[in-house]
């Protein structure tokens, strides 16, 4: 059942087995598999079935630290969430993202790979993409011939594509609205996240509308998926019990931010250019399905020199500090300038599969061509892991929202390894393309000076700054002096509170976060469903 809260009067009341803050991927995913296993769930998204400016606002807030997208802009309030515009790239995180590597300081999740690999492959079932670790075996399914490179040194791995536009939005979830065990209310902002006079576990949640209703939602179980902004955002602000907010006994929480920032990490100067455009092209089809690949550190590098799993790509782009293209200038500034409603985000749908068209057909000769222009070459635009720093966080403003909330500032810091990791893998390719004959690397200038933490490039690409992907702010551990949740997502000290969500990964790897978000939440779903036998109640 779907209901608007934003009609619904003042102190409205709902109660629920689950209490689901936040309908993205992470929230949609848990709420199915919590309906599914026979729990009433209520679950609350501040926006609506489409986008709306007010309620993006409430996202606002400021950058402190290295510069980074406007707030607003980095992620949607609306039912779907920010996968509205989601690119569809799908991969796993590498088994060495789970380890504890004794190289990164608070690097290791409470589980290895193989905890997730079963959800992984129902996630990947569910947006009906081939189940597949994206490893090197591709290569012989794709009967394609792999690139010889000392695995000593580097290794491929494959991206798969979901391109089934808006999946996750209200017009793609019917089964939704169909569930008798499931209830969503739009337009309910959650305002304060109440704890019990002893701070031991939650009793309720307090909800909002723009139009100045109010209401309160009790459940079992409360689950906050609201994106590694948002999340952060809520614990820090529901102070009525614990003062520096709930979970935060250790000041973790907000802690730990990490993206997956892009650089330009090197020329290519090919001595053979079309097989080099070749052995990496950069998109591949099966079957109907779509695959890319990319190169990155291996792991007895990245052991042996004791660096980040950072990844990077082969691309043809323009020559640092050339003039951008009047069709690209054009495109980033309407990007946010449109309205991301229905009909924006076609226009960008359609601008995106138009423009992989256009590459397909035109494939490797237009990418060689462009290399024989003045204003162009072969770049290694770099994917990159950053290493977990408590001083890079999220942490509440002064300056408040329309519901009188303080809003936050994003102070994202880069570590030293961050940048030395790239400076070793571009020294490994630049071995190896020499090796095979191939062509030579030169390292951009930026990671040789000492004072300059990263360098982000407008042409290098369309997110020239990060993957907007918000990891880490919440971040899984055994124990509460590390981290914020355990190892079944649970809030450390709280009985009966939860997270979903990129906030509580540990480390990023280089691994697009959303399909490891998907398998999180399976697994949290499961957990919830033995951890609570349902009651039946009258209903939320």
């Amino acid at each position: 059942m779907i209901e608007e809260f934003r009609d619904t009067g003042d102190r409205a009341a709902f109660d629920t087995e689950v209490c689901i803050l936040g309908a993205g991927a992470a929230g949609i995913s848990l709420a199915r598999r919590l309906a599914s296993s026979g729990l009433e769930v209520c679950l609350l998204e501040s926006g609506g079935a489409d986008y709306e400016q007010p309620i993006q606002d409430l996202g606002v807030g400021d950058s402190i630290g290295f510069p980074y997208y406007p707030l607003a802009q980095s992620r949607l309030r609306l039912f779907g969430g920010t996968t509205a515009v989601w690119g569809g790239r799908v991969v796993q995180l590498d088994p060495i993202d789970f380890e504890r590597r004794s190289w990164i300081e608070h690097s290791g999740w409470p589980f290895g790979k193989e905890t997730l690999a079963p959800y992984y492959a129902e996630a990947l079932r569910s947006l009906d993409l081939e189940v597949t670790d994206g490893d090197e075996m591709l290569w012989d399914r794709l009967g394609l011939p792999r690139p010889d490179f000392d695995p000593d040194l580097l290794r491929t791995s494959f991206f798969q594509f979901d391109d089934q536009f808006e999946r996750f939005t209200l017009r793609r979830c019917s089964d939704l609205a169909a569930s008798a065990k499931l209830q969503v209310l739009l337009h309910a902002t959650v305002l304060d996240i109440r704890a019990n006079a002893e701070g031991t576990a939650v009793e309720s949640i307090q909800i909002g509308n723009l139009r100045g209703g109010r209401g309160v939602v009790r459940a079992r179980a409360y689950v906050v998926a609201a994106g590694g902004l948002e999340t952060p955002r809520l614990l820090l602000n529901s102070r009525g019990v614990h003062p520096r907010g709930l979970g935060n006994q250790e000041d973790l929480v907000g802690r730990f931010f990490m993206e997956h920032p892009h650089a330009r990490a090197a020329r290519v100067h090919p001595r053979k250019l079309w097989r080099l455009l070749s052995l990496l092209s950069r998109s591949h089809h099966r079957e109907g399905q779509r695959y890319a690949v990319l190169t990155r550190g291996s792991e007895a590098l990245q052991e042996r020199e004791g660096i980040l799993n950072s990844a990077f790509t082969l691309s043809v782009r323009q020559h640092p500090g050339t003039r951008m293209p009047p069709g690209k200038w054009l495109y980033n500034e309407l990007k946010w300038r449109v309205p991301h409603d229905h009909r924006g985000r076609s226009l960008w749908w359609f601008h995106r599969r138009a423009k992989r068209a256009l590459g397909d057909r035109l494939g490797l000769v237009s990418r060689w061509l462009w290399t024989k222009t003045p204003r162009q070459g072969l770049y290694v635009v770099a994917r990159a892991e950053q290493a977990p720093n408590p001083a890079s966080r999220v942490v509440l403003s002064e300056k408040r929202d329309a519901f009188g909330l303080p809003q936050i500032a994003l102070d994202w810091r880069f570590h030293e390894i961050d940048k030395r990791s790239l400076h070793v893998v571009m020294g490994a390719l630049d071995s190896e393309l020499q090796r095979l004959s191939l062509g030579r690397v030169e390292p951009s200038p930026w990671l040789e000076e000492e004072e300059t933490p990263w360098v982000m490039d407008p042409l290098i690409s369309n997110h020239p700054i990060g993957g907007y992907h918000h990891m880490g702010t919440t971040r899984m551990a055994a124990s509460p002096q590390r981290g914020v949740v355990d190892a079944d997502c649970r809030v450390h000290g709280l009985g009966n509170l939860y997270i979903a969500g990129s906030s509580v990964f540990p480390t990023s790897g280089w691994a697009n976060p959303t399909l490891t978000i998907l398998a999180l939440s399976l697994r949290l779903g499961d957990h919830l469903a033995r951890s609570i036998p349902p009651l039946r109640p009258s209903g939320c």
